[in-house]
């Protein structure tokens, strides 16, 4: 029989983690496959568009001619008002017509668009042209945004339960610390002494029949007759009452007994799972300063490791970079050279985001403590002092 029961074991305890990790794992698993159609769709449509010369190329092109011939190599003194010309020349150009499509909007250029979109970066250096691709955004933002905002919930859980737990045992192993600095060794071994006494006292005892009930109440011989009549009758009226309850479901006492036996029951505990995503993270209770520190910590790795690949920045521009993508803010003042290394970086932006999205979520519930506070003794302090008359 133990022979027969570790394998049995072995098969509902893999059971049970992947019940456990289904849900986290079929979100992931959908914004991947969602990210992956978009940046199909998109290099479909986008990627093999006609590139048509527009009449805004045109002039900017005749305006570039005149600036070009109208320079000399002679005169010194126009060159701050040529390159004044110049600069606001350029800021009217589009770069749509500098880069060809097939070249930007290939697979890993539109994988790195749809992350941008559904994760409510929006750099603004790549974004559709054609009337259809524009319509598409709209529809694709509609249904990924809300799909991100799941994932990134489902995840804070998992984050807030990895920090709080951290923080407690963090708090506990700094009380122990205290606690043997401060005690002597002479009152410890006292204490323990007791604890394992108080311990040792402890008994578990079965719940008795109503005869020995009976026979062990001391003082119920001492009583009177009529109420020890009364007390016996009302002890078999509530045994009566408890033989005719009506008799549970056979389902649901194997279920309390033995939860392995009960039918359908992992898919219950995933439904429970889907229910109680959000609740995790509304019981953290950490230090604000501690969530700064994380940020800055998390962050300076990224910076630490982008110019690595991205040669145009150094430490603060990657810094810089990281925090206005990582807050959802989104410049677009800072380029990616290659936007296909990056995306390897996309499970730290997706990590990043819940960092800074708990970190918002602990300032949320300290500006509303604080709130509360402020208007408690503003009325506190706007209530009219009571008056006491003489009798």
């Amino acid at each position: 029989m133990a022979t027969t029961s570790q394998p049995l074991r072995g098969k509902t305890t893999c059971k049970k983690i992947f019940w456990a990790v289904f849900p986290h794992a079929c979100f992931i698993l959908s914004l991947v496959i969602y990210a992956f159609l978009g940046a199909l769709m998109f290099s479909h449509i986008e990627g093999t568009r006609e590139v048509t010369v527009s009449e805004e190329y045109t002039t900017f092109l005749q305006n570039l001619t005149f600036l070009a011939r109208k320079l000399s190599d002679n005169v010194t003194e126009n060159d701050k008002i040529f390159k004044d010309d110049i600069r606001e020349l350029f800021n009217t150009a589009d770069p749509v017509w500098f880069i060809s499509p097939e070249d930007r909007w290939n697979f890993f250029g539109s994988l790195f668009f749809c992350c941008t979109v559904f994760t409510t970066v929006g750099y603004g250096n790549t974004y559709p042209v054609t009337r259809t691709g524009k319509y598409l955004c709209m529809l694709y933002a509609l249904f990924g945004i809300p799909l991100m905002f799941l994932v990134l919930t489902d995840m804070g859980d998992i984050l807030a339960t990895v920090l709080s737990k951290s923080y407690n045992e963090f708090r506990k192993l700094q009380s122990k610390i205290l606690a043997s600095k401060l005690c002597s060794g002479s009152t410890c071994s006292k204490r323990n002494e007791l604890k394992s006494r108080a311990q040792s006292k402890i008994v578990i005892n079965e719940p008795l029949t109503i005869m020995e009930v009976l026979r062990s109440q001391s003082g119920m011989r001492q009583r009177p007759v009529k109420y020890r009549n009364v007390e016996l009758f009302e002890m078999l009226i509530a045994r009566e009452k408890e033989n005719t309850q009506p008799a549970r479901n056979k389902s649901m006492e194997r279920w309390s007994s033995c939860p392995e036996l009960a039918r359908e029951k992992p898919v219950s505990r995933v439904i429970e799972n889907f229910d109680k995503i959000g609740k995790e993270l509304e019981k953290l209770d950490v230090p604000i300063v501690l969530m700064v520190l994380v940020i800055f910590v998390y962050i300076s790795c990224a910076a630490a490791i982008l110019p690595n690949w991205e040669k145009n920045m150094d430490f603060q521009e990657a810094f810089y970079f990281c925090f206005i993508t990582l807050t959802t803010i989104g410049f677009g003042d800072t380029k990616l050279e290659h936007p296909k290394f990056f995306l390897f970086f996309s499970l730290y932006i997706m990590i990043g985001m819940e960092i800074v999205f708990i970190a918002f979520k602990l300032g949320q519930d300290r500006l509303i403590i604080l709130y509360k506070k402020v208007i408690s003794f503003c009325a506190e302090k706007n209530m009219p002092s009571k008056k006491i008359y003489p009798k």
